[in-house]
């Protein structure tokens, strides 16, 4: 893409404007599931962001426990020098031993130091993890809120049940839900038939995609010889890329027929069109510039079911 993006969504029912599409920073500083100090430095990061910067993109999406909150420190040094305004979304992980409303406040305010913000414009529940009770959070949600540290609140892997009942609680104190955060991809497509997406769509929640490439899988650069590295590998079996390989040929085909899109790029646009706000990571420049591509076009209603189908045949 040449010129910046300037499509604008609403983040459910608040008035936070963001880009169809986001940039998920797991990857920044873990080690572990990407190979951070490895295959890439801070300084391919730094260049991600501002590559994102340039397409325009305004949204990204970090964790407390995404590098052990190096994601978090990075990505606030990042905007910070640069300059300019973007829409920033962490999340909370209850670990079980966190009993009380207090934890998410201490874990909040740790957040916001590591960003260096005054707030956070969504914060999200990263499990609902037992014992606390999804309305214990809510409340706990709904007081940073009123405290001025949380602009919106989400949620993040909740059922339907799960998020009925976030949004009911939130409710109560005048407070929309404004996300679920839920692994969604062409080929983990879960959400519309476990109700969830369906339920975001009558509440207006907006669903956010994490994983939208799958892993790097429908990106065509992984085969049955060539299997993802690290522990990817374990994930995706050989039977599994084998079967994948027919899909991948249709997002390759359908992307020459829209302009040469790659098959990355044809899978978010997929993504878009089922209505998700996708937000694939980016270690480099080349993950951030393709991203974008996926932007300023629109796969048409008979591709989206021909890919739909063809999906169903790919079962881990």
């Amino acid at each position: 893409m040449t010129e910046p993006i300037s499509e604008r969504v609403t983040l459910g029912n608040t008035d936070i404007a963001i880009t169809p599409m986001g940039i998920g920073t797991w990857a920044w500083g873990d080690g572990v599931m990407w190979g951070y100090g490895k295959s890439y430095t801070d300084a391919d990061v730094r260049a991600a962001f501002d590559a994102t910067v340039a397409t325009g993109i305004n949204f990204f999406d970090t964790a407390e426990v995404y590098g052990l909150g190096r994601s978090e420190k990075l990505l606030g040094q990042f905007i910070r020098e640069s300059g300019q305004m973007f829409v920033v979304a962490t999340k909370f992980m209850p670990f079980p031993f966190w009993l009380t409303k207090n934890a998410l406040r201490r874990a909040l305010r740790n957040s916001l130091k590591r960003l260096g913000m005054p707030r956070t414009d969504l914060h999200q529940m990263h499990f609902p993890l037992p014992p606390v009770p999804v309305e214990t959070w809510m409340d706990a949600m709904a007081e940073a809120v009123e405290a001025g540290f949380v602009r919106a609140v989400g949620v993040s892997n909740y059922d339907m049940k799960q998020m009925g009942r976030a949004h009911t609680a939130l409710a109560k104190r005048g407070i929309p839900l404004a996300s679920n955060q839920v692994f969604y991809s062409l080929l983990h497509r879960d959400p519309e038939f476990n109700g969830v997406a369906q339920l975001c769509k009558d509440l207006n929640i907006t669903l956010i995609a994490y994983s939208p490439l799958e892993k790097g899988v429908l990106t065509g650069k992984y085969t049955p010889d060539n299997p993802p590295p690290g522990p990817r590998k374990n994930i995706y079996s050989r039977e599994y890329l084998q079967k994948a390989q027919p899909l991948i040929e249709m997002l390759s085909d359908f992307g020459e027929a829209h302009g040469g899109k790659s098959p990355a790029q044809v899978a978010l646009n997929w993504t878009i069109c089922k209505g998700a706000i996708p937000i694939p990571g980016a270690k480099n420049v080349r993950q951030v510039q393709s991203n974008a591509g996926a932007l300023g076009w629109r796969l048409t209603d008979d591709e989206v079911a021909a890919l739909d189908e063809l999906s169903l045949a790919v079962k881990a």
